[in-house]
């Protein structure tokens, strides 16, 4: 009896199935993971969202005055990381999963819209243009991180609703 291995071009049909089969899924697995990592700072939006109306129940319904963010952990300005840091409850809320480096160096992944900067929740308003709460953002990722999504960029929105896509002035 003649034990029989493999041949060369059997060996290499194999190898070619194995490389296209890993060509196909490296790139699901990052696009799966991307997907995942938004979620994720989607989450945190949603966080600091609840932090903030914890805030605003604390100052009489009044936005927090806030500069949009800082240039390094250094300034002594104030920012959503350090206003909101005893509502949020984790340091970790303030950083998306997605960057790198940003959150380690200014102390948060996400710009506030300085124009809403001591508004009344009553009375809000973009610019005296947009008063629809559903259509003011209030949060935003400081960069494009989110390469799946048309925007790039996870939104906050003043009625507590987070999303991937900016609306100020077009319907849904």
């Amino acid at each position: 009896m003649k034990i029989r291995g493999f041949t060369l071009l059997e060996l290499l049909v194999v190898l070619a199935i194995a490389g296209i089969l890993a060509a196909i899924a490296v790139p699901l697995a990052g696009a799966a993971r991307a997907r995942s990592q938004s979620a994720a700072c989607l989450a945190n939006l949603q966080g600091l969202g609840t932090a903030l109306n914890a805030y605003l129940g604390d100052h009489n319904m009044v936005m927090p005055s806030l500069a949009a963010g800082r240039r390094s952990l250094d300034e002594e300005v104030p920012v959503i990381d350090n206003t909101l840091n005893a509502y949020a409850g984790d340091k970790k809320a303030f950083a998306c999963p997605s960057d790198r480096s940003l959150a380690a160096a200014t102390g948060t992944s996400y710009y506030w819209n300085s124009a809403l900067s001591g508004q009344s929740t009553v009375s809000l308003n973009l610019f005296g243009i947009v008063s629809d709460m559903s259509r003011i953002p209030v949060l935003v990722d400081k960069e494009g991180w989110h390469r799946h999504s048309a925007d790039k960029v996870n939104h906050l929105f003043a009625d507590g609703h987070v999303q991937n896509r900016l609306r100020l002035f077009s319907n849904p």
